[in-house]
């Protein structure tokens, strides 16, 4: 059964939610895309976890207070938020900023809440030899030919999306400028502080993303205390839309091996 709900975490931030299934609990964090990019592994999660799909706020129409700024504010929220409901044993999920979310949390979680993780072409690391694309100096076409591996596929005009969704794609665009805008879409401690991240990580990475490239990708999961990268074919920075089969394939190996991460890159 799945159940939207509505949070109140701070007398100024609610969140709102998507919950689903039973078991371990599964934090699912969704990239600048929206919650939609997520919606795939939410379900295919939800049958054997609990999994809590949050949209980040700003995105979708949500509310974000003025002082909610950084990633950084958006992972203390969300360690708060599994702090109240006295959650263990926590697996976070994340796509791009959403891994960039999770790392940051895992980094501050100093109650040891979180016990695994699944990063997704996760941004948030500055790699000398391996820039970020500047995200932010592309228009929709750029984007769309750097994100997939099949940018003809995936790209659509944004001339040609109906109002309604026209505006609420350039509001996401504008919460995600506010919150990955400066430094661009990473944080430049956040490197040499993963290696006390201890926890089993999976990284994933979409062997044609040069958003983020795969060698950003190795060198993200080598400074994970526990991390092993998993490289996916024919898939670029959202391979779970663009092949969903070998990630969640990946993901429930991962799960399988008792959060070893014990899957072979590819």
């Amino acid at each position: 059964m799945t159940a939207d709900k509505s949070v109140a975490l701070y007398p100024d931030l609610s969140l709102t939610l998507t919950e689903a299934g039973t078991g371990r609990p599964c934090l699912i964090l969704h990239g600048g895309g929206g919650p939609a990019t997520v919606a795939g592994l939410s379900a295919h999660l939800a049958q054997t976890m609990h999994t809590i799909t949050p949209v980040h706020p700003g995105w979708d129409g949500t509310h974000r207070p003025e002082w909610l700024t950084g990633i950084d504010d958006l992972a203390l929220a969300y360690l708060d938020h599994l702090r109240d409901r006295r959650l263990r044993d926590v697996l976070v999920v994340g796509s791009s900023i959403g891994g960039w979310t999770a790392a940051e949390m895992a980094v501050r979680d100093a109650g040891a809440i979180i016990s695994g993780l699944v990063l997704i072409d996760p941004v948030g690391v500055h790699v000398e030899a391996e820039p970020i694309r500047d995200f932010f100096a592309l228009d929709a076409l750029g984007i769309a030919e750097y994100a997939w591996h099949d940018s003809a596929r995936f790209y659509r005009d944004p001339e040609k999306l109906p109002a309604g969704q026209a505006a609420l794609q350039r509001d996401n665009m504008a919460a995600l400028q506010v919150l990955a805008g400066d430094p661009s879409m990473h944080d430049p401690k956040l490197l040499r502080r993963l290696r006390r991240v201890d926890v089993p990580a999976l990284v994933l990475w979409g062997e044609s993303d040069r958003i983020v490239t795969p060698a950003y990708g190795a060198e993200y999961a080598d400074a994970l205390g526990s991390g092993r990268l998993h490289v996916i074919p024919e898939a670029g920075h959202l391979p779970q839309l663009e092949q969903p089969e070998a990630t969640l394939t990946a993901i429930d190996a991962y799960l399988r091996e008792g959060n070893a991460g014990l899957v072979d890159a590819s």
